[in-house]
C-alpha cells in the first residue's frame, strides 16, 4: 500500500476506465472535474504534443487552487493516424455520432496507429508532465463488423471510436507495441512511478 504522507489524491477525470486503473494502485482517491478549461489546439502543433497541452490545460483550469495536501492528476488520450499514402494523418477524439464512429473505425481498419495518452500531475508545489505511446494495429475489418461494434458498444466517449477491452479489441487488434493501459486511457505503470516521489513506500 502507498503511503502519501496525508496526501489526498484527485483526479480531474469522469473517465471509469480511468478511475478503475487509478484503484488499482489501492490508494484512496477522489473525482472532481469541475474545470474551467476550453479545449482547443493552435495549428501547426505536432499530433503527438497536443494531449499534453489538453493535460496540462485540464490541470490548470481546475477550478479552484490546490490545498497543501492534494495532489491533482488529469489526463487527455488521442488516438493518432500518421500520414501515409492512405491518409493524410489526423487526430481522432471522440466521435461526434454513428456516422463519425464509422468512419473512425474505417479509417482505422487495417492499419497502424499510434495511442498517445498525456497525464499531469500536480500539488501546490510544482507539477510534472509526461506522455505515454502505444502502437495499435488493426486488421482489416469489414462493415458489418464496425457497424456491429459500433450499433452494440456505442464508443462515443472514447477517443478513436473504441475501446481495446471490449469486442473490437478481441477481434479486431493484432498487435501492441507499448503499454496496454495507455490504450484503456491510463499509462498506469507511469503513473504509480510519478506517484511513488510522494510516497514513502
Amino acid at each position: 500500500m502507498m503511503d502519501l504522507g496525508g496526501k489526498r489524491i484527485i483526479l480531474g477525470s469522469n473517465s471509469p476506465r480511468r478511475q478503475e486503473l487509478l484503484r488499482r494502485l489501492d490508494i484512496d482517491f477522489e473525482v472532481d472535474t469541475d474545470n474551467n478549461f476550453q479545449e482547443s489546439v493552435g495549428e501547426g502543433i505536432p499530433f503527438e504534443e497536443v494531449p499534453a497541452l489538453m493535460s496540462v490545460g485540464k490541470s490548470h483550469g481546475f477550478h479552484r487552487p490546490l490545498g497543501d495536501d492534494e495532489i491533482l492528476i488529469t489526463a487527455d488520450t488521442m488516438v493518432i493516424i500518421p500520414s501515409d499514402e492512405r491518409h493524410p494523418g489526423e487526430i481522432l477524439g471522440k466521435p461526434r455520432d454513428r456516422a463519425d464512429a464509422i468512419r473512425m473505425l474505417s479509417d482505422l481498419s487495417g492499419r497502424e496507429h499510434k495511442v498517445v495518452t498525456a497525464v499531469t500531475i500536480r500539488d501546490s508545489r510544482g507539477e510534472e508532465t509526461f506522455s505515454d505511446t502505444t502502437l495499435v494495429h488493426f486488421r482489416q475489418l469489414s462493415m458489418s463488423e464496425i457497424e456491429y461494434y459500433v450499433d452494440t458498444y456505442k464508443p462515443y466517449d472514447k477517443a478513436g471510436a473504441y475501446a481495446i477491452q471490449e469486442w473490437i479489441g478481441a477481434v479486431g487488434i493484432t498487435r501492441i507495441e507499448g503499454s496496454y493501459s495507455n490504450v484503456v486511457g491510463f499509462p498506469i505503470e507511469r503513473v504509480y512511478e510519478a506517484l511513488i516521489k510522494y510516497s514513502s513506500i
